[in-house]
């Protein structure tokens, strides 16, 4: 066979976004031989991601992942992006890491003979997270630390404030890649970035209120109020956000405890403590990880009311998403915990959505999943959960679900 005539195509266009689906096709291979299709990755941190499925050439010599099903390998069946949400870490327990979203990530296919072992063809998807016109402006404003990203185009545009997970440090793709939508958003860092403090003792919740203000004054932000995306233990800072401060008038919180946890919070004279783990509750995995599941108590219990956030006190909107298989905490029976508040209330305010199978970290579309991995608080490797296909199903629900609850309630003055 002449591998000259073998082209491996990503359609439709080597370079798209990193949210976007893209096709692989391999075309001029032997009709009905075995082809090998192998993804690969190297993260930021250096850490290399993996995946490969075997195919079978039809009656043309070729294999279209979108028609054809994998006979083996990460995964089978007709996946049309599963060289992408298989990849796995070739170092276990890692997190993909994206540190700059000024370069793309980059997925290397390779088709490989079923039989030799030989790499036929090759190519790589640049998947990027700005799109052309995107100003990205780092923030440094009084306490203020994060970066802003404002969309091209004739403003203004709905602003959001995008926090991320317990940790320290900035995350912006997924603050980038909203941005692309149509949003101003501030990915706003609160530890362990620049010259704020890498341990804190406590948060203080008029660090957040200036950056809502901050956000709010910018001219290129359409009001009256705001929205808010958050994740895991900035959740909780979301809903303390919602409740005490003003200005805000949509708020989504993913895979969140309806208590404070890890770090009190101050805001002006008060002081909420976080919930103190129940360590009895913690187990080991037959496989030696850290299940913390069931460690938090339930905030409602008198003992431990004072970490209940008051967000009966919220006049904003909510989206609640929980992932069935989170172990991190139970996001479910918080998010319910916290409907359930609201509904005593009188307030209807909310949805929530649930995804069986999905783990801890539901993220930006074709974002990898991490079952397990190193928890900061913890100070150990601990199960996340999610099972890749179905957490990959779920972050392209939830990804349609947020730009819609955002552009649906951010034009609307209910703070």
């Amino acid at each position: 066979m002449a591998y000259s005539q073998i082209r491996l195509k990503i359609l439709p266009s080597v370079r798209c976004l990193f949210d976007k689906l893209v096709q692989v096709k391999v075309e001029g291979l032997a009709p009905h031989k075995p082809v090998e299709l192998r993804s690969k990755l190297v993260d930021d941190r250096g850490v290399t991601f993996r995946a490969s499925a075997l195919y079978k050439a039809d009656e043309c010599g070729q294999v279209d992942v979108c028609r054809a099903p994998s006979l083996g390998g990460s995964y089978t069946g007709v996946e049309p992006m599963g060289l992408f949400w298989a990849m796995a870490p070739d170092t276990a327990h890692s997190k993909l890491l994206k540190k700059t979203v000024l370069r793309p990530t980059l997925v290397k296919i390779e088709a490989v003979s079923g039989e030799t072992g030989e790499v036929f063809a090759s190519e790589t998807n640049e998947r990027e997270y700005m799109t052309e016109g995107m100003r990205r402006i780092p923030v440094h404003k009084g306490r203020i630390r994060g970066v802003l990203f404002i969309p091209p185009g004739k403003g203004p545009f709905p602003g959001i404030v995008d926090l991320y997970v317990f940790g320290g440090g900035l995350t912006e793709p997924r603050a980038s890649l909203l941005a692309n939508k149509g949003f101003v958003v501030l990915a706003l860092a609160y530890f362990g970035y620049q010259d704020l403090p890498k341990n804190p003792k406590n948060l203080d919740l008029e660090y957040f209120e200036e950056a809502v203000n901050f956000l709010r004054r910018q001219p290129e932000v359409k009001g009256p109020g705001i929205g808010i995306l958050s994740i895991s233990h900035s959740g909780g800072l979301a809903l303390m956000m919602s409740s005490f401060l003003s200005g805000i008038s949509a708020t989504v919180c993913i895979n969140a405890c309806s208590g404070n946890t890890g770090l009190p919070v101050h805001y002006k004279d008060l002081v909420i403590p976080p919930l103190t783990p129940v360590m009895k509750n913690v187990k080991i995995t037959d496989s030696g990880l850290v299940d913390i599941r069931d460690a938090l108590p339930d905030p409602t219990l008198e003992k431990n009311r004072a970490s209940l956030i008051p967000i009966e006190r919220a006049t904003c909107q909510f989206l609640f998403a929980v992932s069935e298989d989170d172990h991190n905490w139970n996001s479910s029976f918080f998010a319910n915990q916290a409907a359930a508040t609201l509904r005593s209330h009188g307030k209807e305010s909310f949805q929530l959505v649930s995804y069986p199978k999905a783990g801890h970290f539901l993220e930006v579309p074709n974002m990898l999943n991490c079952p397990s991995g190193f928890h900061p608080f913890v100070g150990d490797t601990v199960v996340f959960g999610g099972e890749p296909k179905a957490h990959y199903e779920a972050q392209l629900d939830l990804w349609e679900r947020v730009q819609n609850f955002f552009k649906t309630h951010l034009d609307k003055n209910t703070c």
